[in-house]
């Protein structure tokens, strides 16, 4: 592809999401980013009159039907439901397109594995959409974590009937296990989950604690039946707390230097000194803190994790969230999925 013709975009899947996706897609084409917005696979014929009212592309049925047209696009963002991300994700890569597949990966650690491979054997970019890692806040806080000890993870929302084909884990969470994943880098040592279906017949409400190899531990709740809308990480280590707001994308940061005791060079010999301290300010060491909040630029995760993909895919280097990445979480995720249906058995709610 020549870097001095537009790519060609197309989004698979034009749900909630994916609608998201051709909105953003559009805005970059229209701003003048190189690419060309050139089609929509959308299986639903109820929506397709809409959707072609608005974008006035061509609108496909299946992947089949867009792969037969001329020319194959060069990327596609692939937002359908999770069931169909291995084989919408297979036959793109197979075609010699690169992929943004939404979260979670796949439905198993297998697909998953399957198409890193396919990925590899055909030279595609394969990205995972992992929205948070382009959140302002958290791309600041990245340099930040040094060895970070202690998470605090809550992730509310209120119940819609969306993503009711995966459970809380895979749908909300699993933003938290792969931001967390890339902070502590650490493989898991231990978990232990509890969480109970509510409004609908998957785990709606789960809370997780994972201690890792590092020592470091991580507590995260997410529920999708809570009253009001919540995304905060909060984190502890080493002289420094940091909070982070996703949705208001703000970072505080407060730093605790204990200050040195007074000291007194007093002669112990000829030529020599030693550090004398004042009893007192040994037993009752005075903590200085700083607080201070980051100046972050905004900006739209969604917009931001786009350009991200399209700069992968032209200029052929590997995308910010590797398919690797993706794994990892996903295979937490399905761990804690695993340890909840363990715990409901002991607790007779299986």
């Amino acid at each position: 592809m020549s870097q001095l013709l537009s790519s060609r975009i197309v989004v698979v899947g034009a749900g909630a999401f994916g609608r998201n996706h051709l909105r953003v897609w559009r805005e970059l084409e229209r701003s003048g980013a190189p690419l060309h917005l050139s089609g929509i696979v959308e299986p639903d014929p109820s929506a397709t009159s809409a959707l072609a009212r608005e974008y006035g592309i061509p609108i496909y049925s299946s992947v089949r039907e867009l792969l037969s047209s001329q020319p194959v696009p060069d990327a596609a963002s692939v937002a359908v439901p999770t069931a169909q991300h291995a084989d919408v994700a297979s036959q793109l890569l197979a075609a010699g397109v690169d992929v943004l597949l939404e979260k979670p990966f796949t439905s198993t650690l297998e697909q998953a594995d399957a198409l890193i491979n396919l990925a590899e054997r055909h030279s595609r970019i394969l990205q995972i959409g992992h929205l948070e890692r382009f959140n302002p806040a958290v791309r600041a806080v990245l340099p930040l974590a040094h060895r970070p000890l202690f998470f605090e993870v809550h992730r509310l929302s209120i119940f819609t009937p969306r993503s009711l084909d995966i459970d809380v884990v895979l749908d909300l969470m699993i933003h938290d296990l792969d931001i967390v994943l890339s902070l502590v880098r650490s493989p898991v040592r231990e978990l232990h989950a509890v969480g109970l279906p509510v409004l609908s017949s998957k785990v709606d409400i789960a809370n997780v604690r994972i201690e890792f190899v590092s020592g470091c531990v991580a507590n995260f709740t997410a529920s999708r039946v809570s009253t009001e809308r919540v995304r905060k990480m909060r984190f502890f280590q080493p002289h420094q707390y940091i909070s982070v707001d996703y949705a208001r994308q703000d970072v505080l940061c407060v730093d605790v230097a204990a200050l040195r005791a007074d000291a007194q060079r007093e002669p112990s010999g000829p030529g020599a000194s030693e550090l004398r301290f004042h009893p007192a300010e040994l037993r009752h060491p005075t903590p200085e803190l700083a607080m201070r909040k980051l100046n972050l630029p905004s900006g739209e995760p969604l917009r931001l994790e786009l350009e991200a993909f399209l700069s992968a895919v032209r200029e052929r280097t590997a995308p910010q969230v590797s398919a690797q990445d993706g794994r990892a979480a996903l295979a937490i995720a399905l761990d804690i999925l695993a340890a909840i249906q363990a715990h409901q058995a002991r607790a007779g709610l299986a």
